[in-house]
């Protein structure tokens, strides 16, 4: 997250944008925005999304890490993102080159979370790599185990919680590509 911090200011101040310009186009506060720009606050994935289009820039532009061809994922290497409350932590599976079109990444989320629906371009898939998801796809619910998956249009209003008492880890390949 600090990373992104520093890329939210950086890119800011390189655009002369004031944090009261930046709260205007994003309806967030000048003191969260200025809690983010600092690495004390996280921020949820659509305020990250806000963020980066009042600013002209793609998500891509404000996560920092390698840029290739390809990306091998070794488990003692992730690459976490912090964000605000829908899960406990975001890892990026994927690489990071001009073109991407979908992306892969682990969450982990806490017990007893629940994700704020939410609806939008492109399409998800989801693979449980241990715990019970609780998927909401347009109105539906659908409980989902180690090993089992769901592939749906990212349009409908979805969501994934984790009723239990254990962590959830879940690996998401998204369209279109975020970072």
């Amino acid at each position: 997250m600090d990373e992104i911090s520093k890329s939210i200011k950086k890119i800011r101040k390189n655009k002369n944008i004031t944090l009261k310009t930046l709260s205007e186009k994003t309806d967030l506060s000048i003191s969260f925005l200025s809690q983010v720009e600092r690495g004390v606050s996280s921020l949820a994935l659509t305020s990250l999304k806000k963020i980066a289009d009042a600013l002209g820039v793609s998500l891509n532009d404000l996560v920092s890490y390698e840029e290739t061809d390809y990306r091998v994922y070794k488990k003692d290497h992730p690459i976490y993102l912090r964000m605000q409350n829908d899960y406990q932590s975001l890892q990026v599976a994927s690489g990071k080159f001009s073109g991407k079109k979908m992306e892969a990444i682990i969450f982990e989320i806490a017990p007893h979370s629940n994700m704020t629906p939410l609806a939008h371009e492109g399409e998800e898939f989801y693979y449980v790599i241990n715990g019970v998801a609780s998927c909401y796809i347009d109105g539906e619910e659908y409980e989902l185990v180690e090993g089992e998956t769901i592939h749906f249009p990212s349009t409908v209003k979805h969501a994934i919680n984790n009723k239990s008492e254990h962590e959830l880890k879940i690996l998401s390949v998204v369209t279109p590509s975020l970072f």
